[in-house]
C-alpha cells in the first residue's frame, strides 16, 4: 500500500549522537499516506553512556502556545509518538493537533537509539 503511493525510503533507523550534536524538531513524512504512530528505542544508558540528548516532542495546540515533552529513553525501553498529528477534543469537538519531534544536545558521550517509521517500502 505504502509502495504503491510511492514510499520507497526503508523504514528503521539506527541514529548516532556524538558530543554537540542534535536533531532539530521534524516529522518523518515520506509522502502522503502515513501511518500514525512510530517507535523510538533507546540503545543506551542516559546518565552514563551519555549525558543530555533528551527525546523531545512539541505540539502545536490551536489557538494556544505550543507545549514541549522531554522524554529520556532507559537502555532497552520503546516510545510510541504519532507520526503527524495527535486527536485533540475541543468545545467543537475533535481536532489535529500537529506534533514534531527531535533530540536535544548531547552533552557528553554517545547516544544511539533505533527509530521505527511504520510503512511497507521495499
Amino acid at each position: 500500500m505504502c509502495h504503491q503511493a510511492g514510499q520507497t525510503r526503508p523504514t528503521p533507523i539506527l541514529l548516532r549522537y556524538r558530543e554537540n550534536d542534535w536533531n532539530a524538531l521534524h516529522r518523518d513524512l515520506y509522502g502522503d499516506l502515513v501511518f500514525p504512530l512510530q517507535v523510538v528505542i533507546g540503545l543506551d544508558r542516559p546518565g552514563e553512556d551519555y549525558t543530555g540528548g533528551e527525546f523531545l516532542l512539541v505540539e502545536q495546540r490551536p489557538r494556544a502556545q505550543s507545549r514541549g515533552t522531554v522524554t529520556l529513553l532507559p537502555q532497552g525501553h520503546g516510545l510510541i509518538f504519532t507520526t503527524r498529528d495527535r486527536p485533540v477534543r475541543s468545545s467543537r469537538g475533535w481536532s489535529a493537533s500537529p506534533v514534531r519531534h527531535g533530540v536535544s544536545t548531547v552533552r557528553s558521550g554517545l547516544r544511539h537509539t533505533l527509530g521505527l517509521v511504520f510503512h511497507d517500502a521495499k
